[in-house]
């Protein structure tokens, strides 16, 4: 499975989110492309531990069950629930949400192997590689919502 601490993945990753141009329209959901590049942040914020959410009852329940879904080798369905936190409603700047995107791409790409474990708010403990996985996932969903 295709993870960002593949130099080559993310580089694809990055070319994919440079066609995503502020016109752009979403295949399915609610955000704009700039709402959506500020939503994607998120997951590099909690993993370097820049934004740290409290893990609620529903995701100590159900939250490891739900990981092993998000590894399976097949697209995650449109319109999955996204935690409030998450959301991204205010208008965003493009350039701005779309160059710190690429530099968390970046930074993770080149950095992250070295966190061995860090817990994701609703996943609960992942390992680098469950991240780089992760974060792979999450970003190609949002990029095929958008077309690239």
């Amino acid at each position: 499975m295709d993870n960002l601490f593949e130099p080559t993945t993310a580089d694809v990753v990055i070319s994919r989110l440079e066609k995503i141009q502020l016109t752009t329209q979403p295949r399915w959901g609610k955000m704009n492309a700039a709402q959506m590049m500020a939503h994607c942040q998120a997951t590099f914020e909690v993993f370097f531990g820049e934004k740290r959410l409290k893990r609620g009852l529903p995701a100590i329940l159900f939250g490891k069950m739900a990981k092993k879904k998000l590894f399976i080798n097949k697209p995650w369905p449109k319109n999955l629930p996204t935690a409030r936190e998450f959301k991204i409603a205010d208008q965003r700047d493009m350039l701005q949400e779309k160059a710190k995107l690429v530099s968390l791409i970046k930074r993770f790409s080149a950095e992250g192997y070295m966190i061995t474990e860090t817990i994701h708010p609703f996943f609960g403990k992942m390992s680098s590689q469950e991240w780089a996985m992760f974060a792979y996932k999450h970003l190609d969903h949002h990029l095929t919502q958008f077309g690239a």
